[in-house]
């Protein structure tokens, strides 16, 4: 075996766990990863193990998925009992860590009192002696803001909770990861090493770049016991070779949801990652990794949600990223954790910061961060960006999930940016409620009528049709809408033709035709090529 060349297979899941639950961004970071080991994982655990049918009655029901329900093919209630215990053993540090961020909040609430902080600092549970800083804000309202990046360096880190799971998929079917846990199966092969470890992103060019199978096993630590199952994953047959594009135009692909390249023969652009499989029937044409470039110059991440910072996608891809553009924030608040942070823990070290209105050029091309309103429920959250991109004459906006709430807001910005040629824009108007994401992290019960109220909603008609009356594109496409199938297992959406997300984006895109305008709202993948100006 170790003479021949050995391919990685294209279905192949890199599957990302943090304690055999889903890697995302808010279990990495050591504060909010302790408020959901408490807030979402043994709750969860324990209502499966107290009644483990009502979970297998929910995710039979459409209305139910994403509810926090575990989902399994028969009952698992005595694995639950086991990883429940373990949690517990494995995880006091984080648990300790939630338990003193809710005295530490309860505190506050009952003793400050707008007179000067300094003498409560005494009763900061020890825990978090020296990683917090007591504020006001400017209603005399306490807080507290984290200092992450020493947490990090802290016992509250422990890079031994990460591993990665490898297994074939065959469809798109999967149940939804923030709820169920990733248990012991036949065909799943767990590996106790962490995000950074060289040994992934060896294993990921193999999907290019044939290899050794004893080599890449031994980087690994694959066991004798686990080398039957771990050969059953690659192939000797070659993957077709990526066909880089070297015309004299712009080349844009879409991947599904808010994943989109941008190609020029100089340059290549990735928005928020998120790629498909291949190697297996699918009832939709798609994308997927076959498609992407050897080298993607820039990765561009718009915010702070599971659904576009998508490790599963980005480990594979960290050998061939030169650079990686995150929005900034220093806020130090729960619910506004660092990218950057998270994704240097991760193994990535080229990651680079982007403010407001802030330019970061190279080659022939200007990235713009442009703010980013809506979608956070109303918290304050700075970790989020849209972004402009000039490439020669040609302009792009990608406003994601923005909501455009004031559009006075980007009125201002086109007075510096000023008319785009192309704008991509999120329209699930309708969104879950706060408590759907950021539950764990709130202390106290938030009452269900303002709970609905606030919800992570992008644009609707109306404040979509903002953004073309300012920035008068020639296209329009509406994305980021989670209809994918292979998207199920991490935004649960299921629309019909009467949904009011689809209902407001077709409003938009006929609107936008009848004025003379390409518009689209995207599904499954897509290739453009934008040559308009030369056209002219």
């Amino acid at each position: 075996m170790n003479e021949k060349k050995w391919y990685l297979k294209p279905n192949v899941i890199i599957e990302p766990l943090i304690e055999r639950w889903y890697a995302w961004s808010h279990i990495i970071s050591p504060a909010t990863a302790a408020m959901n080991v408490v807030g979402r994982h043994m709750k969860i655990m324990s209502s499966y193990i107290q009644s483990s049918q009502i979970h297998a009655a929910a995710v039979q029901n459409p209305k139910m998925l994403g509810g926090p329900f575990m989902d399994y093919k028969g009952s698992r209630v005595e694995d639950i009992k086991k990883l429940k215990a373990e949690t517990m053993v494995r995880q006091a540090k984080s648990i300790e860590l939630a338990e003193a961020i809710l005295e530490l909040d309860k505190m506050l609430q009952k003793q400050a009192k707008g007179f000067a902080l300094e003498s409560l600092y005494e009763q900061v549970p020890d825990v978090l002696k020296g990683y917090v800083e007591l504020v006001y804000d400017l209603n005399n309202n306490p807080s507290f803001r984290v200092f992450e990046s020493l947490l990090y360096d802290s016992e509250f880190y422990d890079k031994s909770f990460q591993s990665v799971a490898l297994w074939i998929t065959n469809n798109d079917e999967r149940p939804f990861c923030l709820s169920t846990a990733r248990l012991d199966e036949p065909h799943v092969l767990h590996l106790n090493i962490p995000f950074d470890h060289e040994g992934l992103d060896a294993l990921a060019r193999m999907k290019r770049e044939g290899g050794s199978l004893d080599g890449i096993a031994e980087m690994l630590g694959v066991t004798a016991e686990q080398r039957e199952l771990f050969n059953t994953f690659f192939t000797e047959k070659e993957h077709p070779a990526y066909q880089k594009y070297d015309g004299e135009f712009v080349r844009m692909r879409y991947f599904g949801h808010a994943c989109i390249l941008i190609e020029t023969k100089d340059i290549s652009i990735l928005v928020d990652p998120l790629i498909s499989y291949y190697g297996y029937e699918s009832s939709v044409a798609h994308y997927s990794d076959v498609d992407l470039p050897d080298t993607i110059d820039y990765v561009l991440i718009t915010h702070n949600h599971q659904d576009h910072v998508l490790f599963e996608t980005l480990l594979p891809l960290r050998h061939k990223i030169k650079n990686i553009i995150v929005p900034r924030t220093t806020s130090g608040a729960l619910q506004d954790p660092s990218l950057k942070l998270a994704f240097n823990a991760a193994g990535f070290r080229n990651v680079i910061e982007i403010d407001d209105m802030e330019k970061i050029r190279f080659k022939n091309c200007v990235i713009t961060g442009i703010p980013f309103t809506g979608e956070h429920s109303d918290l304050n959250i700075i970790a989020k960006s849209c972004f402009h991109v000039a490439i020669e004459q040609f302009t792009f906006l990608f406003m994601a999930d923005s909501r455009v709430v004031e559009p006075k807001l980007y009125e201002h910005v086109h007075r510096i940016t000023g008319d785009v040629d192309v704008v991509f824009l999120g329209m699930e108007c309708d969104g879950a409620p706060l408590t759907w994401l950021y539950g764990p992290l709130l202390t106290e019960e938030l009452a269900r009528d303002k709970d609905q109220s606030r919800r992570l909603s992008g644009s609707d008609y109306k404040r979509g049709m903002y953004l073309v009356d300012i920035f008068h594109p020639k296209e329009i496409y509406v994305y980021a809408m989670g209809q994918e199938p292979w998207l199920e297992f991490i935004s649960t959406v299921r629309y019909t033709e009467e949904s009011n997300p689809i209902l407001q984006s077709n409003k938009l895109v006929e609107e936008c035709i009848r004025r003379g305008m390409i518009a689209e709202r995207l599904y499954g993948e897509k290739e453009l090529l934008y040559a308009y100006m030369l056209q002219e």
